[in-house]
């Protein structure tokens, strides 16, 4: 039972890491309802996340590569400093510095009180609604090539917040993204391509402290077999959300964090599910 409650949960990680509306409160969230009714908890969560992060390597691979190879070269300096994949690379560098102090400052706000099912309600209707109101406002004019380094920290700062469920990674940069004037696709890519170091370093850093904690509801074969199934639904998502974004705008998402978030509330208030 435990093994196909991995599965499904892998399943739902794929289907909602890359989209505007939280994978982690979303397990948080379908943990509630299964048969064992567990938080699956935030060391799954994060593991789990390393397969959707392949996927964005999977997807990017060309970008990675030829990021990484700039970046190497104008650090040797057989390339020009302010060789755009170079800057590029070094965007990602600064801004997953504020998720990485963040993540170690509160670990264990993180793991324990930030995940009430009130703070996801909470987060999920707060940060749709600022979402819509980007995706509305912002100039959509900036390209990816245009991002500059005080940018660069402000979407770490987007991107941290999503350390407490119910505000989404890709949400929460998307957004920043938006509210500067970023394209949609361009605010998204920029978004993938930051998470890459926090997520695995994350992801890793909770397969190491795990690996001989039997206590934990998952066993870690179970953990890494959802993890397999997040990477092969979140590499389809990723695909059909950039597809999405360069044609239509996120008020789909919009409505849905904020019905769920509703949801949510309704079911906490009226003892349902329990916070």
């Amino acid at each position: 039972m435990h093994l196909l409650e991995a599965l499904f949960l892998g399943l739902i990680q794929g289907l909602t890491e890359f989209l505007p509306i939280s994978s982690s409160a979303h397990l948080r969230i379908v943990g509630s309802f299964l048969p064992s009714g567990t938080d699956p908890g935030a060391a799954f969560t994060a593991i789990t996340q390393i397969g959707t992060e392949a996927a964005v390597v999977v997807f990017f691979w060309r970008d990675i590569v030829k990021i990484v190879k700039h970046w190497a070269l104008a650090l040797v300096g057989k390339l020009p400093r302010n060789d755009p994949e170079a800057r590029m690379g070094w965007l990602i560098i600064i801004g997953s510095i504020p998720i990485v102090v963040l993540g170690l400052l509160f670990q264990k706000q993180i793991e324990t009180v930030l995940r009430s099912l009130w703070i996801v309600a909470i987060m999920l209707i707060l940060f749709g609604i600022l979402l819509g109101v980007a995706d509305y406002v912002g100039a959509k004019r900036r390209k990816l090539n245009e991002i500059t380094y005080p940018h660069g920290v402000a979407y770490g700062i987007a991107q941290a917040l999503a350390l407490i469920p119910g505000v989404s990674r890709s949400g929460g940069t998307i957004t920043m993204g938006l509210f500067l004037g970023y394209e949609r696709a361009a605010a998204a890519r920029y978004a993938f391509l930051l998470a890459i170091p926090a997520v695995f370093g994350s992801g890793f850093y909770q397969v190491f402290k795990s690996w001989d904690e039997p206590n934990q509801h998952f066993s870690m074969g179970e953990t890494l077999a959802a993890t397999g199934v997040a990477f092969v639904v979140g590499l389809a998502v990723i695909a059909f959300f950039m597809n999405w974004i360069s044609k239509r705008s996120f008020m789909p998402f919009v409505v849905y964090r904020i019905l769920l978030g509703g949801v949510l509330i309704g079911l906490l208030a009226t003892g349902a599910i329990a916070a």
